[in-house]
């Protein structure tokens, strides 16, 4: 497949399933390795050297990080069954969990890091099964706060990196190194197309290590002294199975932080769905409960290896948005580059001792495009007054956190020092308020029947029921009564054309918002396209066949404000919005 030459809006010129050449994909995957392996080798780290481990430790626990990295990132590019997404989500070490892992090796050691990775690998898994139930929580408007403090979240290490020079350098080597990698990068993407936009990011790099070798920063004896093809000895620490007090303080923390890393893959993928596709597309969460899986897997596999858990890295959003490549085969490329570098130290070193003002200036560009989609992300779900106040005080406190300016005497001590981190704290909060506005609505109206055209009547009795007591008025009672036969059609319509299919339930809800109706349906999987992107699909002009196939649809789109198909492996969610008629109009098309 090649790609469209009319090219959407958002710029994409390989999408997914789109063939690239070979060197672009390494090209462009070698980048994503550049990026995740350093962040991956840091966190593993940072956490083993807080806690005092040995050097023996830290080689065997970076092995087993950047390998798991390199394999988890591929198997989200593959989409085998449940688990894996079919897109390019790099996957690496976590920052979520460096504070309780820290306090696990120090409490426990390292057999209690590893339960208690496992444990929270278990909880993730429950987490992508049964995703459906938690969408309430995981909204968009969570999900895209989540990814505004991202950048705020490594804002610090990243500036950091802009001045990380050796003492003896020039003082103006560091900001040079900086501009130069910054201005190319930036210049290319914005007055350039083609294969000059596509190599923007390695070409900026390059210009910046060039710079960095001019000025002597580059530290080429490192690469030098080490070895070609190798693995540490192992150190495997085995699980502490005595679950004595320790695990039971420390679970909570982890529980905590798992339910974190799963936000950040969940904002991830979505993230990544969005800008992937030259046509927008309803978001697939089947996709999604595939990434958690996938986060859960590698989870597992930390656990049992003695490692710090994984989680997803956004770059690869930022990459395809910057680039215009969101092929899988980019994700392929970086995770088997990323799984090739644990066996080979000097490779592994040829990018470690890129400067850090060189990663860090490429960082702020990409975190930058990272803090936008999620601005994006918030925007797309519509904003109300609600949502301003829960993204608006989500995003200052975790913000306040971070810069540990929020009541530091009561918080850094608070599960392990967890809330230290912006993104932690203000995704906790987003979270919180979106509980309590669930829990506040009003209280809706419910149906549950068999997912059959024979309960029609039962199906439009309710909603004839819900209307006369929320007093919707006469237009109001046939908009909803022709909305919910139609949706009730196109539902069972394959059920219909597949004797063999099982009995599907179906669960109604409805409820009063303002002046405006929530219809949410939800039904036992099936095997139907997805009605948000079939309505998205229909053509201005028609012809009589045309209308006889999709005049449910156009029905459908012609009467509802707005219609949201969510489809999870278990179960299919609608949500129509249908806000009340001026008058009851018999144009339908």
């Amino acid at each position: 497949m090649s790609p469209d030459k009319s090219a959407h809006a958002s710029g994409i010129q390989f999408e997914p399933p789109d063939k690239l050449p070979v060197a672009v994909a390494f090209g462009l995957g070698l980048q994503l390795t550049a990026l995740s392996i350093s962040a991956t080798v840091l966190i593993t780290t940072i956490v083993m050297r807080a806690a005092g481990q040995s050097e023996a430790y830290l080689a065997w626990a970076v092995f087993a990080a950047v390998a798991i990295g390199g394999v988890s990132s591929m198997l989200q590019a593959a989409r085998m069954g449940r688990l894996g997404m079919g897109h390019v989500l790099m996957m690496g070490s976590s920052g979520a969990f460096i504070a309780v892992c820290i306090e696990a090796l120090k409490m426990g050691g390292t057999g209690t890091l590893a339960v208690l990775v496992v444990a929270a690998a278990l909880f993730q898994f429950v987490i992508a099964e049964r995703l459906s139930l938690f969408r309430q929580i995981l909204t968009p408007t969570v999900s895209g706060t989540v990814l505004m403090l991202i950048p705020i979240s490594v804002m610090s290490a990243i500036f950091n990196m802009l001045g990380d020079v050796p003492d003896d350098s020039p003082s103006h080597a560091a900001p040079l190194i900086a501009v130069v990698t910054v201005a190319i990068i930036c210049g290319l993407i914005l007055k350039t197309t083609g294969a000059l936009r596509l190599w923007a990011p390695v070409i900026g790099i390059g210009a910046g290590a060039i710079a960095a070798a001019f000025f002597g920063v580059y530290d080429t004896a490192r690469v030098a002294e080490a070895s070609w093809v190798g693995i540490p000895a192992a150190k495997w620490p085995g699980l502490n199975l005595s679950f004595g007090s320790t695990f039971w303080t420390l679970v909570p923390g982890f529980m905590l932080a798992a339910m974190i890393g799963s936000i950040r893959t969940i904002s991830s993928a979505v993230a990544v769905q969005r800008i992937s596709w030259r046509r927008p597309r309803a978001i697939d969460f089947r996709a999604v409960q595939g990434a958690v899986s996938t986060d859960g897997l590698s989870n597992l596999l930390s656990g049992l290896l003695g490692t710090i858990p994984n989680t997803a890295y956004s770059t690869g959003a930022s990459l395809a948005q910057l680039t215009g490549v969101a092929a899988r085969a980019v994700g392929f490329a970086a995770g088997a580059i990323f799984l090739a570098l644990a066996f080979l130290p000097k490779a592994l070193d040829l990018l470690l001792a890129i400067p850090g003002p060189v990663l860090g200036a490429y960082l702020v560009v990409m975190m930058a495009m990272l803090f936008m989609i999620g601005v994006q992300m918030v925007m797309r779900d519509g904003l109300d007054y609600r949502k301003c106040l829960i993204v608006g005080v989500s995003f200052w406190i975790g913000l306040g956190f971070q810069s540990g300016m929020i009541f530091p005497e009561f918080v850094t001590g608070f599960a392990g020092g967890l809330l230290n981190n912006g993104m932690t704290a203000g995704g906790l909060v987003a979270i919180l308020l979106t509980l309590f506005v669930k829990m506040t609505e009003p209280r809706a109206r419910r149906l549950q029947m068999d997912l059959n055209l024979s309960n029609l009547p039962k199906f439009q009795a309710f909603l004839a029921d819900f209307n006369k007591r929320s007093s919707g008025g006469e237009a109001m009672a046939k908009r909803l009564d022709v909305i919910g036969e139609e949706v009730l059609a196109t539902l069972c319509q394959d059920g219909a054309r597949d004797r063999r299919s099982p009995r599907r339930r179906l669960f109604a809800k409805a409820r009063k918002d303002g002046r405006s109706v929530v219809l949410e349906i939800i039904a036992g999987r099936g095997e139907s396209k997805n009605l948000q992107d079939q309505l998205a699909a229909l053509s201005e002009s028609i012809d009589e066949d045309q209308l006889e196939r999709e005049l449910s649809l156009r029905i459908l789109r012609h009467l509802a404000a707005s219609v949201r198909h969510q489809q999870y492996h278990e179960t299919d969610i609608i949500t129509v919005r249908i806000d009340p008629p001026k008058a009851f109009s018999s144009t339908l098309v």
